[in-house]
């Protein structure tokens, strides 16, 4: 946990939870193309997991990809994916690389599915993963957003990064 207060953590969660809240209801109603701001988008599909080890198998690919491993030191050092025993939330352990996952609780918006086990959880905790200084700067800080942001984009594609920028924006988080 970095001692560096971490002011806009509670603003990113909201956030967050709006962009998935859009993503689960274009997956719901089988309607991709939604109107976000003023500018109509086709959302990608947002990959769901079913296991620790297929959690395991994409932040390894995610970390591997050139572009990744190009803008971020930090993606050459693996990270240990691991069950957690809560189903609040996921978390990542920055002194010890691993990114615990809660497998027990479930979405009524996800079919029953563990929350927690879909791309756009996984890309937050990886983003936490990638940051060169943890306990210089705050763990949700302007550093984070963009590196969230950025990866959002590069991932899942530039229609989920606008959402997720301006969703952050409109929220009155900074990106850096």
């Amino acid at each position: 946990m970095s001692p560096v207060r971490d002011s806009q953590r509670g603003k990113v969660y909201d956030a967050e939870q709006l962009v998935r809240s859009v993503f689960d209801r274009a997956a719901e109603f089988g309607q991709r193309t939604v109107e976000i701001y003023g500018s109509r988008l086709t959302l990608p599909v947002e990959r769901k997991f079913a296991s620790v080890e297929s959690v395991q198998d994409y932040c390894d690919r995610v970390l591997r990809l050139n572009w990744v491993a190009a803008k971020w030191e930090r993606a050459a050092l693996p990270v240990k994916v691991r069950a957690r025993a809560g189903t609040v939330a996921a978390h990542y352990e920055s002194g010890r690389d691993v990114l615990a996952v809660p497998v027990h609780g479930r979405s009524v918006t996800r079919g029953g599915a563990p929350w927690a086990l879909r791309e756009l959880v996984l890309l937050h905790e990886i983003a936490h993963h990638l940051e060169p200084r943890p306990d210089a700067v705050a763990a949700h800080g302007p550093e984070f957003c963009g590196r969230y942001a950025d990866l959002v984009e590069g991932v899942l594609g530039p229609e989920a990064g606008f959402l997720l920028r301006v969703t952050l924006h409109d929220s009155g988080l900074r990106l850096g």
